[in-house]
């Protein structure tokens, strides 16, 4: 007869791993958080000063898919790519991670991942995990996941990388339209 030590030794391998996996993401975060930014707005701040924070009830998801995205940066971009032997294009990569993280299918493009789940309509709204599109008047061009502290991952260009961005800079402030969470 084993005594429960090592009844509960089985576990504790996983565990650590996973706390370990977890505690090297936040660290990933909090020194992406800390570049330094261009003259800051009231949003800015509040997004680069705001905790990650995960969809209620869905830690353990958003986690795993956060994971999955952090792992992918640096992989090149290739148009129609969804693979990371074969690279991404943005819709390709947040299908990949949806995909291999919590076995959800999303659809292929990212105008049809637009029309999935609880629309958010604000920067401040985001937790990590969400869907966050982008594009013109309404017209949905680029996604990517949303991480935490106003930083987003994406495959952003041909002969790009998939890479971390700050949400709340020029470019996507401007362009930025909705966010979208799957995670349920």
């Amino acid at each position: 007869m084993n005594p429960p030590s090592v009844a509960r030794s089985a576990a504790s391998p996983t565990r650590i791993a996973r706390f370990a996996l977890l505690a090297v993401v936040l660290a990933l975060l909090t020194a992406c958080a800390s570049a330094p930014r261009r003259s800051a707005s009231a949003t800015e701040s509040a997004l680069a000063n705001e905790p990650a924070r995960a969809p209620d009830g869905q830690a353990a998801a958003a986690n795993d898919v956060l994971f999955r995205a952090m792992a992918l940066v640096g992989t090149p971009y290739h148009w129609g790519g969804n693979t990371p032997a074969g690279g991404f294009d943005c819709s390709g990569l947040v299908g990949y991670i949806y995909r291999n993280a919590t076995g959800m299918q999303l659809p292929r493009t990212s105008g049809e991942m637009a029309d999935m789940g609880e629309k958010i309509r604000g920067m401040t709204a985001l937790v990590s995990g969400d869907l966050v599109f982008f594009g013109n008047h309404g017209r949905i061009s680029h996604v990517g996941v949303y991480v935490g502290k106003g930083r987003f991952v994406h495959a952003p260009n041909s002969g790009g990388t998939v890479r971390l961005d700050d949400i709340d800079g020029p470019y996507w402030r401007d362009h930025f339209e909705y966010g979208r969470r799957v995670l349920d």
